[in-house]
């Protein structure tokens, strides 16, 4: 009786775990990890820094851009954060959104409450942008950084009005609104001189944030145009000369055959962001990996 109970059992057991398997095929969502709109948010933010960054350190030359009040000068020096949140010392860096920018520092490797960064960021502020967004993320190694907090700033008058500040500014968190520490930044704006439409030589400057014509990844990035009439880079004489495309597809084929597990869209960003120099795209793109 015993031995017949027990393969009674067994044979449950096994007819259990038969219902239990998926048969057919699978979903398109299986084994997907499903994300929110502001984890989908971050994760772009991160995606577009790190491009960024890149083109920064391949040295990426633009035109001045039309519409700006003058050039921000940004110290985001340190930060007293009200809880370090974790087992160990938390390794914080600061992410900016300035128009269509997004600026990271470098990560505060265990700068736990009080991380200092002293990172210098230069940009040019459009008419009608008078504030950024800020966060400061902990930096994780296996899983999604923490955010720790975030503000709301807005850029005081007496820097629009040509004064350097230097300021501690209030940050939200779990802690609650404007509780969760303060952050030192140091704010000034200089005046910059926009070339004449008729000037034959092209005016280059060190850009430090790229701005890019199509989304990257499902996340749209908003496009600073060049202003209607003038060209890219001025021309010499006065017709306008018929505009060249800045890549072919061989192009594009060359630098997929060398990064076959990136997306095309980042490739052809990256791409277009370097007027089709497929080295300093190659490049960019080595940075990106490695980072």
């Amino acid at each position: 009786m015993a031995t017949t109970n027990t393969s009674s059992a067994t044979a449950q057991n096994a007819q259990n775990r038969r219902a239990q398997v998926m048969i057919g095929e699978l979903p398109n969502d299986f084994l997907r990890v499903s994300y929110n709109n502001t984890q989908q948010q971050v994760m772009g933010d991160e995606r577009i820094a790190q491009i960024l960054q890149a083109q920064q350190q391949a040295g990426f030359m633009a035109p001045i851009p039309a519409n700006i009040q003058g050039r921000l000068s940004l110290t985001v020096v340190q930060a007293k954060l009200a809880k370090n949140y974790g087992i160990t010392r938390m390794d914080p860096y600061v992410r900016i959104r300035i128009g269509h920018s997004v600026i990271e520092t470098p990560t505060a490797y265990n700068g736990s409450k009080n991380p200092r960064w002293n990172k210098d960021i230069n940009l040019y502020l459009p008419h009608g942008v008078d504030s950024m967004y800020l966060e400061i993320f902990d930096e994780k190694q296996f899983t999604m950084d923490d955010r720790i907090a975030w503000a709301y700033i807005t850029i005081p008058q007496s820097v629009l009005n040509g004064d350097t500040v230097n300021e501690w500014f209030p940050l939200s968190g779990r802690q609650g609104d404007e509780k969760e520490g303060m952050i030192n930044l140091v704010m000034s704006l200089s005046e910059v001189q926009q070339p004449a439409v008729q000037s034959t030589t092209p005016i280059l400057y060190q850009q430090p944030v790229v701005y890019y014509p199509q989304p990257i990844g499902g996340f749209p990035i908003a496009v600073q145009p060049v202003p209607a009439g003038m060209p890219a880079y001025p021309q010499q004489g006065g017709t306008p000369q018929p505009q060249r495309p800045l890549y072919t597809e061989e192009d594009f084929k060359q630098v997929k055959d060398m990064f076959p597990n990136m997306e095309d869209e980042v490739i052809r960003s990256v791409l277009e962001a370097n007027r089709g120099n497929k080295d300093t795209t190659i490049n960019s793109l080595l940075q990106m990996n490695s980072d």
